[in-house]
């Protein structure tokens, strides 16, 4: 995969083949069929829109809590000061106008057996099928010492929104010569690459206006993501302002001290002035009280229909699933989200689902005008997605063009997706 990424047809990072087929029309005589979608982000409001748009008689209800979504892609610019919170802001009144009911609510509680979702206020939300996409929760078990608490002082900004506020003032006070430490856990966890691009941007910040300070990357991984493109680009924007500290060299995280500001690793503690920790990941606390989890604390499906592998009638998508090679993004979710709501309509019309191919882009930008990307497609194989032939990733050697057009083509590409997603 070394073609270069000028964004041919595949610009949104969003397709799934399902999704292009014919979709049969349900027509019950007695009632139409009622889907219910929990979680309102990239994987379930795409799942959402596309069920509504493949059979205007479906009944399909949307549980989400927070009435407006903060999108996490383009969140590490909001943290460097080059993005205000504003535009990573949406709504779903586009959704409702199609006609999705949209419940401002939490879910609480799934009778699988009854086929039934109970949200805080009591209300139960009988459904056909049941799509969950929760996204994350933290394994705070796993990261002994941190908790919601530690986060006030040691912030994980991995779910946007308040916390990357929080990080970004924690930059804006600190003093020239001072070290952010970012504390990357292993995978699988949401959006593998998207430290390192916030270390380029954190970086980016502190050299327009701290520049006797430094990055540290305490990282629980040897290798990952487009590695060589970001080494490269650090070192040309950068020089040594970035240290990353792998796995082999101690620096797996394995307790913090948030009264100390104190990362504990394998080899040595760290106390930075800033402190970004991003704690070890699993699903969506609802997938757990659906059943839908396993011993991973993630959510095994089939990978044609997006079934659990575990609870009837009930599919999940995006972060929670594990899902092979497909990546936990919010390209990957939009595709699943969509790919899913073909299937439950060929399901619900006694049809059988045809096999989805998956396209996912990950974009990366670590300065202004400096982006790179990794394109891959993906196709049920066995009992997961494995990543078949036809990805492509950006050109170690680009030049500063190609690296500018990419920057552009990130742009363009959250205002479809977004587009897409939410109206």
């Amino acid at each position: 995969m070394n073609a270069p990424v000028t964004r041919r047809n595949a610009v949104l990072g969003i397709t799934a083949a399902a999704t292009l087929l014919a979709a049969p029309s349900i027509l019950r005589a007695q009632s139409a069929s009622r889907v219910v979608v929990v979680g309102g982000g990239f994987g379930g409001a795409a799942c959402a829109r596309a069920l509504k748009r493949a059979d205007a008689k479906l009944q399909v209800t949307l549980i989400e809590p927070n009435r407006t979504f903060i999108s996490c892609p383009f969140s590490n610019e909001v943290i460097a000061g080059l993005r205000e919170m504003n535009v990573q802001q949406f709504g779903y009144d586009k959704l409702a106008a199609e006609g999705i009911s949209i419940v401002p609510q939490a879910a609480t509680s799934i009778d699988t057996q009854k086929c039934s979702v109970t949200t805080t206020d009591g209300a139960a939300f009988g459904y056909d099928r049941l799509v969950l996409s929760p996204g994350i929760d933290f394994h705070f078990e796993a990261l002994p010492g941190y908790d919601d608490a530690a986060s006030e002082k040691m912030p994980h900004a991995w779910k946007a929104g308040a916390q990357t506020l929080l990080l970004r003032r924690q930059l804006e006070a600190m003093a020239d010569g001072g070290t952010v430490a970012i504390a990357i856990p292993a995978n699988p966890s949401r959006c593998p690459p998207a430290p390192y691009e916030r270390a380029s941007l954190i970086a980016h910040y502190l050299k327009a206006n701290k520049p006797r300070s430094k990055v540290l990357l305490l990282d629980a991984k040897d290798t990952y993501s487009q590695q060589r493109l970001f080494e490269k680009a650090w070192k040309e924007l950068y020089g040594d302002m970035i240290e990353r500290i792998g796995l082999s060299q101690g620096g797996r995280v394995t307790s913090v001290d948030p009264a100390t500001r104190t990362i504990i690793t394998e080899f040595g503690n760290y106390t930075p002035d800033v402190a970004n920790v991003i704690p070890p990941q699993r699903a969506g606390r609802i997938a757990d009280v659906a059943g839908a989890t396993d011993a991973t604390g993630w959510c095994p499906i089939d990978p044609i229909t997006f079934e659990s592998k575990l609870v009837k009638n009930v599919h999940v998508i995006g972060d929670a699933c594990l899902g092979g090679g497909i990546p936990k993004s919010a390209s990957a979710a939009s595709a699943q989200g969509r790919a899913c709501a073909a299937a439950i309509v060929a399901l619900l019309a006694g049809h059988t689902p045809q096999a989805p191919r998956l396209t996912g882009v990950c974009y990366n930008v670590v300065a202004p005008g400096y982006g790179f990307s990794l394109v891959g497609n993906y196709q049920p194989k066995g009992e997961i997605f494995a990543e078949v032939e036809g990805g492509a990733t950006s050109p170690v050697d680009a030049s500063r063009e190609l690296r500018a057009r990419e920057a552009a083509e990130a742009e363009r590409w959250f205002e479809t997706i977004t587009a897409d997603t939410f109206g």
